[in-house]
């Protein structure tokens, strides 16, 4: 089992958002590695944080678990959707995404601000600087150890 970080923005889909929704569809995503992530290394039932990301207290705030196998994101072959992208072919589709289902809210946001200040996640990708991915892999051990903040 594989351990994830995901990145949304609680103004445009926020853990109560999945909560209401039960399972939705991760789409939009337009960065290869994250792609990549999604396509190649996700497997139904691994664990996922869910991360609200640009607002007042970014922060780990619910866990979710990846609920299909991958797909074509359809949002690409909607040239009315903000996700449109032209050069992807439905024979070839370029984005692909995966389900995910709501677990539970955690009993305190874990704040980025925290995570930053806990040496023992000096190499947790979230936490060093340039880090935009919105699909993320999380260490075994550094999942264990946010958990632990909770």
């Amino acid at each position: 089992m594989n351990h994830w970080l995901i990145k949304s923005e609680p103004n445009a889909f926020s853990l109560d958002d999945l909560k209401r929704n039960k399972r939705e569809p991760w789409d939009g995503v337009r960065n290869y590695q994250a792609r990549n992530f999604m396509r190649d290394d996700m497997r139904v039932g691994d664990k996922v944080f869910f991360y609200h990301s640009n607002c007042a207290e970014p922060g780990i705030v619910g866990l979710a678990k990846v609920a299909s196998k991958p797909y074509p994101d359809p949002t690409q072959f909607d040239p009315d959707d903000s996700h449109f992208d032209p050069k992807s072919r439905r024979d070839n589709p370029r984005w692909i995404l995966v389900d995910m289902a709501y677990v539970r809210t955690l009993k305190r946001t874990i704040s980025l601000r925290e995570l930053k200040d806990c040496p023992e996640l000096a190499d947790f990708a979230l936490v060093r600087k340039g880090n935009r991915l919105s699909v993320m892999p999380v260490d075994k051990a550094d999942w264990d150890f946010i958990l632990g903040l909770e």
